[in-house]
């Protein structure tokens, strides 16, 4: 009875939201599949393709209580480069499109506030529950209101209190299946080959305590296999469970499917352990398992950069980027976070942990690439400081005081808008813009993270390149002798050397220099990591002092938040070798690229509305944004 009784309240009128553009004829064969064989390859991967892999519309259950009235095809069209109106009525545009999109509304609750709210009172009330008809209430009283009942809902999640109408398994999956089978057709209206990859996808929410482990799941084919499952739920499940999940899909499909971890800097500590989840000693069987689901994390977005930590990193003087009050604690900051947490919350540490564990058990749970994307809820998939839509609706970009507004989503405290990135984007080396092109790239790791601007970076190692390599086809011999950035390398002998090129985005800023971060397991058995200046912008009247290169300088004009490009340079290359290789060393090595210092979102925003930025937040407007590659992995030859 209360199974029924729950899918008649809170049915509402689903038609209402499934999108207009249901029309499966208009879609021919090649839009429905995953792209082999529909455009014509490069013989290797020629250029990056630029996407976000990580985005919410009005089906996420938190998105459209915070306010968002956008649908996929909504998000879908932005993103193919398409003008539109935001949900606060402000026309929102792309100044490029991008390549490929995956909307990854969350699978715990599909659509269950948009349902909540088109739902009538009366049926709320037949529920008899008093917290979900005060939350029908609050998201009818105001945007305000509604926005602190999903900052409510995001707790009760949390602490597993949600109402049973909004964990109803039989409702839930009904109402599941409606809208995901809608929203594949919508993914194949727009998916076209050669121009625009529209992924399918979701995002598992597991959040034990309030501990972040989340993670988007990312499908490489087209709505014939897509359609055989529904999305896993994350709040009462695990990873492994999540994992089998993926393998039985593959299995009864013959598809694929990969998780992306994200804000792992929210997790307590829990993203990266050493030990199983219980405690016990992490097994050879687990950590396989892990490393087969998840090639890939993100380290970049909205809510902070979790590339490293300075008390991780103390001897790196760019370690601060993007920590500023999302350090703190977990997500709805119901347990704060101490220092003893930070190693399991972090990637680089991740890295350096993973080598460990393979010494140990023969596999590394956490060799992964990198990958930034926006985890934005306003179905808008921007990461551009000077085109910032906000995190969800009640931050978008006509709210002039979002910047100093406090936006912590559980306790309202701690952190502050201006704590917000403007967001990550993910880049993939592929050699066509299809499906299958562009998944692969991610499951071989040959992918890279920016926190916004579209630079290129290529990264190759191996054990046969000069300098000289650059006069001929040096792309070609990276491929045929090496390994790109993703890949693995078995010592050769001698130290590993890299071709390493960077070319500044196009419509942004110079570049500063270009790093080598080193992660290995010494002698003893100890982890170390260090960075590595390998090129930077004009070195000859930037010789290192001290062991360290100078500051580029800075022309950010604070009052007009302008820059110029007088120094930093468009284009940096280098072959480098390690300095410290040692025979019989596992390491990793990833490269990191800064641009020189350029505005955030916070000065347009304080210059654009005639603001006053706390002290706090004006040290934080002018940043150094950047790209992470995936890492390459050198391994023992025994």
């Amino acid at each position: 009875m209360r199974s029924a009784k729950s899918a008649l309240a809170l049915a509402g009128i689903a038609a209402l939201f499934l999108q207009g553009c249901d029309d499966v004829s208009a879609v021919d064969a090649v839009q429905r599949g995953d792209g082999e064989g529909a455009i014509e390859l490069a013989e290797f991967p020629d250029r990056p393709y630029w996407g976000d892999t990580h985005l919410h519309t009005d089906n996420s259950v938190d998105a459209f209580g915070f306010g968002v009235r956008l649908g996929p095809e909504d998000a879908l069209r932005f993103a193919s480069g398409e003008a539109i109106a935001a949900t606060t009525g402000t026309q929102a545009k792309l100044a490029r499109p991008l390549d490929f999109l995956v909307i990854a509304d969350h699978s715990d609750g599909l659509g269950a506030t948009r349902r909540l709210y088109d739902a009538p009172r009366l049926g709320v009330m037949a529920q008899g529950d008093e917290t979900l008809l005060r939350w029908y209430d609050m998201m009818h009283e105001s945007p305000e209101q509604s926005q602190l009942a999903i900052a409510e809902l995001i707790t009760a999640a949390a602490n597993g209190t949600l109402p049973e109408a909004l964990t109803d398994p039989e409702a839930a999956e009904e109402n599941t299946r409606e809208i995901w089978d809608s929203h594949l057709d919508i993914l194949d209206r727009y998916n076209r080959p050669g121009v625009f990859t529209a992924f399918a996808g979701f995002e598992y929410t597991l959040m034990p305590g309030g501990n972040n482990l989340h993670r988007v799941v990312m499908f490489r084919d087209a709505s014939d296999r897509t359609k055989q499952v529904l999305p896993y739920p994350g709040l009462s499940t695990t990873p492994e469970g999540l994992w089998d999940y993926m393998a039985a899909y593959a299995r009864n499909t013959g598809g694929k499917a990969l998780a992306i971890p994200h804000n792992s800097n929210l997790s307590n500590g829990l993203m990266f352990e050493m030990t199983m989840p219980d405690g016990s000693p992490m097994t050879a069987a687990y950590a396989a398992k892990r490393a087969a689901a998840e090639p890939v994390v993100e380290v970049t977005q909205i809510k902070g950069d979790s590339e490293t930590h300075p008390f991780l990193s103390p001897n790196d003087e760019m370690a601060g980027f993007g920590v500023a009050g999302w350090e703190l604690g977990n997500l709805p900051l119901t347990a704060r976070a101490t220092p003893d947490m930070l190693g399991g919350s972090y990637v680089r540490e991740a890295l350096k942990r993973g080598l460990s564990l393979e010494e140990q058990l023969g596999v590394n749970p956490y060799a992964f690439g990198m990958v930034g994307s926006t985890d934005s809820h306003t179905a808008l998939a921007t990461g551009d400081e000077d085109n910032f839509w906000g995190k969800h609706t009640g931050n978008e970009a006509d709210i002039t005081d979002r910047a100093m507004t406090p936006q912590n989503l559980g306790t309202r405290e701690g952190r502050f808008g201006w704590n917000y990135l403007a967001g990550g984007y993910a880049a993939a080396w592929a050699r066509g813009n299809t499906r299958a092109e562009i998944f692969d790239a991610f499951a071989r790791r040959e992918v890279y993270a920016t926190t916004g601007p579209r630079m290129s970076v290529r990264v190759f190692g191996g054990f046969d390149f000069s300098e000289q390599d650059w006069d001929g086809d040096w792309v070609r011999k990276g491929y045929t002798e090496g390994v790109p950035m993703g890949g693995e390398l078995v010592a050769g002998g001698k130290a590993p050397g890299f071709l390493i090129a960077a070319l500044k985005d196009p419509d942004g800023a110079n570049l500063d220099r270009v790093q080598i971060v080193k992660g290995w397991l010494d002698a003893n058995g100890d982890l170390q990591e260090r960075v590595y200046d390998a090129v930077w912008s004009d070195m000859d009247a930037r010789p290192r002092t001290g062991g360290r290169v100078p500051a580029v300088g800075d022309t950010v004009d604070r009052s007009d938040a302008t820059y110029t490009n007088d120094i930093g340079a468009s284009e940096l290359r280098s072959f480098w070798t390690d300095p410290d290789y040692r025979e019989g060393q596992r390491a990793f090595y990833y490269v990191r690229v800064l641009e020189i210092p350029t505005p955030r979102w916070t000065l347009f925003d304080a210059v654009r509305f005639g603001i006053t930025l706390s002290e706090e937040a004006m040290a934080d407007a002018v940043a150094q944004e950047r790209a992470y590659t995936s890492p390459i992995w050198l391994k023992p030859a025994s």
